[in-house]
């Protein structure tokens, strides 16, 4: 489907929420960027990654030790993609260019592709949040149903029971299987990619042969074809558990709206901040624990306003956001704990499990 509009901003809200949030940072003389509370969390993470690969690699620890690290570096895999390198491809984790790039390319030593990343995640989920047939992030046919006006197939009467195993794939299947789709088709879903230049094809290729080396030809060698198989699947599934269950609470849960484009305008009827206000939800904001090994992504409101600013400072401008919420009647959604997230989550698929018929666009 073709891109929608946004209506234009009847009211001042988003200009006050800017206005708001760029005196705070004038008040505390700081930059919107990240800090060395986050430099310091990327080094430990990355560090923890690197431990972690070659004690398990090279120095063949017991077997039950062996799957405790393996999901362990499934768990710092993820949390370097939180960290790390979403703040650098949102361009927030450095005021410099190339320190952000460089963060922005952990993800391709972890597999996937920083380009293929920026155009599904920073352009279309960032802009079209929740709008299906458009944000690539509610694609997931015929496996799941995850919004209303998506077709209900006879699988999904049992969605809310199986869908750990389909997130767990995630990963695996991103890094084998949809970034080399999106490369040969050159689109994420009916949306092109911006326009690949030799680097970006060099890195694509360089990239996945690195990661394809080391994560499977090495350990193969080293300690065996079977013992690598289900030391990379327990690594490998946790990774996409982790990966898909945040980012899940964020967008598909029972607070959050849907909406379609009008047919005849092919328009939404909000204003673009206001819409990602309806179609976003926070959790856990007062667990420090889950804020610092989740990149902030629990402030996932304060991440879709503001998607330059580094998530170091979200606790500090989600008091503005709220402030001006409660001023503007404007509803924030957010849910006090990770559990309550997750059970809403799971009501939100047991929901579209039971409803067979087809929304109207």
């Amino acid at each position: 489907m073709a891109t929608p509009k946004f209506i234009a901003p009847s009211t001042s809200f988003y200009s006050e929420l800017k206005r708001r949030t760029n005196a705070y940072f004038e008040e505390k003389g700081s930059h919107p960027t990240g800090n060395y509370k986050l430099y310091i969390k990327a080094a430990v993470l990355l560090s923890s990654l690197v431990f972690l690969y070659v004690h398990l690699v090279f120095f063949t620890p017991p077997v039950w030790l062996a799957l405790v690290e393996c999901i362990l570096i499934g768990g710092v895999t993820a949390a370097i993609g939180f960290n790390v390198m979403h703040d650098g491809g949102h361009g927030s984790f450095s005021r410099k260019k190339w320190v952000n790039e460089l963060a922005g390319l952990s993800l391709n030593v972890l597999g996937a592709n920083i380009h293929m990343w920026t155009t599904k995640h920073n352009i279309i989920h960032h802009t079209y949040t929740n709008i299906d047939g458009v944000d690539d992030d509610l694609d997931a046919k015929p496996f799941l149903r995850l919004c209303e006006n998506q077709e209900h197939l006879k699988i999904h009467k049992y969605q809310h029971y199986y869908f750990w195993g389909a997130y767990a794939m995630l990963y695996i299947y991103w890094i084998f299987f949809t970034d080399y789709m999106k490369y040969f088709t050159q689109k994420v879903g009916d949306i092109p990619i911006k326009k690949m230049n030799a680097k970006d094809h060099l890195s694509f290729w360089g990239f996945k042969v690195m990661h394809f080396v080391l994560f499977v030809v090495v350990p193969i060698y080293t300690v065996g074809f079977l013992p690598w198989l289900v030391g990379f699947l327990v690594y490998g599934m946790f990774t996409g558990l982790v990966l898909s269950i945040v980012f899940q609470l964020a967008h598909t849960v029972e607070h959050a709206h849907f909406p379609m484009p009008t047919q005849l305008t092919n328009r939404i009827e909000d204003e673009w901040a206001l819409h990602q206000l309806k179609t976003t939800a926070n959790f856990a904001t007062k667990n420090k624990v889950v804020s610092w090994l989740t990149g902030g992504l629990n402030f996932q409101i304060e991440h879709h306003l503001f998607p330059k600013i580094s998530h170091v400072h979200y606790p500090a401008i989600s008091k503005i956001i709220k402030e001006a919420c409660a001023e503007f009647g404007v509803t924030y959604n957010e849910y006090p704990k990770t559990r309550n997230a997750i059970t809403s989550h799971i009501s939100h698929l047991r929901q579209l499990a039971l409803q067979p018929v087809l929304v109207q666009r």
